[in-house]
């Protein structure tokens, strides 16, 4: 019977698998390290490309930022302008206010109604007077009212009986009033079209 040696050549084999082992770990390594560094260029180029366009959008966001703080003094110039016009154009209107308020309040005074103060302040106009009953009273507020463009929210403040001596022996009861209405502005009295012509007849006078 023959017998033969092997350990040399299983020595070699097992060096050989273990060189192999330790090339093959390498190489993986050196592939892990490469596609890990792939990938960390990839997100480097992401994120620098998000931080460009970041900074095209701060830069368009603040360009609009200006033009909105522009629109915004435009807008605010406006606004200023209209109020300007618009007080010009009240205080045109309000010249004529006084002759509007006469004339309107001659119109609507029933008979047996006497005014013996009338006072106002701005748009406000407060009343004093007589009448005859507080029927009539009644009558006035209604045509202050419903019948004039001029007049709004007609308020009756206060009414007292009273007496008048006629003469030294007629002495009649009276009604003592004191009403505060509103008095409104032509521009806002024109606004309404069954008011127009009654302006228009008010201003022509």
């Amino acid at each position: 019977m023959i017998l033969i040696n092997l350990l040399p050549h299983r020595e070699i084999a097992r060096k050989r698998r273990k060189e192999l082992f330790n090339v093959s770990l390498g190489l993986s390594v050196f592939m892990g390290g490469l596609i890990a560094g792939l990938i960390f260029l990839w997100f480097q180029s992401q994120i620098s490309s998000q931080q460009e366009q970041n900074q095209l959008l701060q830069s368009e966001i603040s360009k609009f930022d200006l033009q909105i703080k522009e629109i915004a003094g435009l807008e605010g110039e406006i606004a200023a302008l209209l109020a300007r016009q618009k007080a010009v154009e009240d205080l045109q209107a309000d010249r004529n206010m006084p002759v509007y308020l006469l004339t309107e309040l001659v119109q609507q005074l029933p008979d047996g109604v006497y005014v013996s103060s009338l006072r106002q302040e701005g748009q406000n106009v407060a009343l004093q007077g007589v009448a005859q009953s507080n029927e009539r009273v009644s009558e006035l507020l209604r045509n202050l009212a419903n019948n004039s463009p001029w007049f709004s929210r007609p308020e009756l403040v206060e009414i007292v009986a009273g007496s008048v001596n006629l003469t030294p022996r007629d002495v009649r009861r009276v009604s003592n009033f004191q009403i505060r209405v509103k008095l409104v502005r032509a521009t806002e009295a024109q606004k309404n079209p069954s008011q127009a012509a009654s302006v228009a007849a008010a201003a022509s006078r």
